[in-house]
């Protein structure tokens, strides 16, 4: 999922998966295409409640993937 949904970003979030969004400089609306790329992509819908509360890149891989269908 990395590569694919961050193209651009991923090595910022590579070397510091555990910093703040918004210290990538990714906002609200940054997360909200992120959210829509995700939902497309792999078919994992995030609540917005959900949403808010992952902070870090590192979050989100992990809620992601503990989403995604088994292969």
């Amino acid at each position: 999922m990395r590569q694919h949904v961050w193209e651009g970003d991923w090595l910022s979030f590579e070397q510091a998966p555990d910093r703040l969004f918004d210290e990538h400089g990714y906002d609200s609306l940054a997360l909200l295409e992120t959210h829509s790329r995700i939902k497309r992509d792999y078919g994992v819908e995030i609540a917005e409640d959900d949403l808010g509360r992952v902070r870090t890149p590192r979050e989100l891989v992990d809620f992601v993937n503990a989403r995604l269908p088994a292969a």
